[in-house]
């Protein structure tokens, strides 16, 4: 081994880091606006103005709202996989319906948020949103995966084995997305304790042990 493998690497230039951050901050910004006052509301000048920056300015960083929107969709994105990994590294199968439970706990920290994706989901509907691809295959990836979940949860003998998973994974993707449009109205509704009740009457009783004995994992 040499030095050079020893050696830490580089810092990222300081130009790079305050791009980064400014970068950051921009979609932020968006976030917020874009779940006030919708997408099609929304301006790249009143974003801008909110970042203390020039229409052009953004536009550096983004070419155009489409872009900046597909930008925050997939912060919110990174934000959940970084919640749900360590759930499925410590339990697998179980493990991503505890993680389902845990993240509707930590949505309600977050209510900027849960406005964006419900409106947005909402006016994703129409043909020809910048939104509605990723919506389209948002859910499908969704109800593919907590299929997976279930299925291989099944086959540990920790699910029922007379649960369809394709048809509960619907439901448990609706009761989630639901959920969360009442909480908007409602702060006072516990989603958490909701979903968590659903996927306890699916689960055997060493299934639910096994559930019960994840903790609060959050972020890796």
């Amino acid at each position: 081994m040499t030095a050079a493998d020893t050696a830490p690497a580089p810092a990222p230039p300081r130009g790079y880091a305050k791009g980064r951050a400014r970068r950051d901050a921009i979609i932020a910004t968006a976030s917020g606006h874009f779940a006030e006052k919708g997408f099609q509301s929304a301006t790249i000048l009143e974003i801008a103005a909110a970042c203390g920056i020039s229409r052009a300015g953004l536009l550096h960083y983004f070419p155009d709202k489409e872009a900046l929107l597909q930008a925050v969709l997939a912060a919110r994105d990174d934000e959940d996989r970084g919640r749900f990994d360590p759930y499925v590294r410590a339990a697998g199968a179980v493990g991503v319906l505890r993680g389902m439970v845990d993240l509707a706990e930590h949505n309600r920290l977050v209510p900027g948020l849960i406005a964006l994706f419900v409106r947005l989901s909402c006016e994703a509907a129409t043909p020809g949103h910048p939104a509605r691809e990723y919506f389209l295959r948002r859910y499908e990836r969704i109800r593919r995966d907590t299929q997976r979940a279930l299925a291989g949860a099944a086959r540990a003998g920790h699910v029922r084995t007379d649960l369809d998973p394709g048809a509960a994974s619907i439901r448990l993707t609706a009761l989630m997305d639901g959920l969360q449009a009442q909480w908007l109205l409602d702060p006072g509704l516990d989603m958490a304790a909701h979903i968590g009740a659903t996927i306890r009457e699916w689960l055997t009783p060493e299934g639910l042990r096994v559930f019960e004995g994840i903790p609060v994992l959050g972020e890796a």
